[in-house]
């Protein structure tokens, strides 16, 4: 972990005649959308498949009213149609899972004291008032929600909402140009009514990591949404 908390105090350091005290934050910034350039290829993957996944909606329906009641042959025949297809039903977790040790190692390296045995210097960066290791918690125990450190919070919470509004509105548009087929009957396919109204609103289930994680790994999660939605967009055009 000291090997990565010194390389963002050098990218802090190259970034400071530009950005002053909040050069640390703005090196987390970069470091966030260098990462997400480096999993873009498995975004771009992701969007194929979701793309593929969608055109077999109509043979996997013949299959659940094929197999219905045989669980086993069903799920059988649905993986081998997605072999047949070249479509892996994982691709759309894969931009996800890669970008997760990142972010555990900001959280982590903002949630320490002591790195290698010395005092962590980087907690003493902030983005204006806000320490960029403290919490909504501690910002709210400093000064309240509109004072300092919690006025940080108030505009990223803001900014959060904008970009969850956005997301919400391009789910609604895309669950109803694809919405879910029918097993047979006209019965829809089990839990995915309950399913197709909580996931337009996934993307507000970050505000709760905002809230709660190191305002570190906070910038990094708001920049990586930021990033996710811009490319999202334009990948399921």
């Amino acid at each position: 972990m000291s090997v990565f908390a010194d390389l963002v105090q050098h990218l802090a350091d190259l970034l400071h005649p530009l950005f002053g005290a909040t050069a640390a934050a703005a090196a987390i910034v970069l470091f966030t959308a260098f990462v997400r350039l480096l999993v873009h290829p498995l975004s771009r993957a992701a969007a194929r498949g979701q793309k593929a996944r969608t055109r077999l909606q109509p043979k996997i329906a013949e299959l659940r009213t094929k197999h219905k009641g045989n669980p086993d042959k069903l799920q059988k025949a649905m993986l081998e149609l997605h072999a047949e297809e070249k479509v892996s039903p994982l691709t759309g977790c894969l931009p996800v899972m890669f970008q997760m040790p990142a972010f555990f190692l900001l959280y982590h390296l903002f949630s320490n004291t002591t790195i290698g045995g010395k005092a962590n210097e980087l907690l003493g960066h902030e983005l204006f008032a806000a320490p960029l290791g403290g919490r909504w918690a501690d910002a709210l125990g400093d000064g309240g929600m509109f004072q300092g450190a919690g006025l940080v919070y108030v505009c990223l919470f803001a900014f959060v909402i904008v970009v969850a509004t956005f997301n919400y509105r391009r789910t609604k548009r895309m669950m109803a140009a694809n919405p879910v087929m029918p097993v047979t009957d006209g019965q829809p396919v089990p839990g995915a009514g309950a399913m197709s109204k909580v996931m337009p609103f996934m993307s507000f289930f970050t505000l709760f990591t905002v809230a709660v994680v190191p305002l570190a790994a906070a910038l990094y999660v708001v920049t990586s949404s930021t990033w996710a939605a811009v490319e999202r967009a334009a990948l399921y055009r």
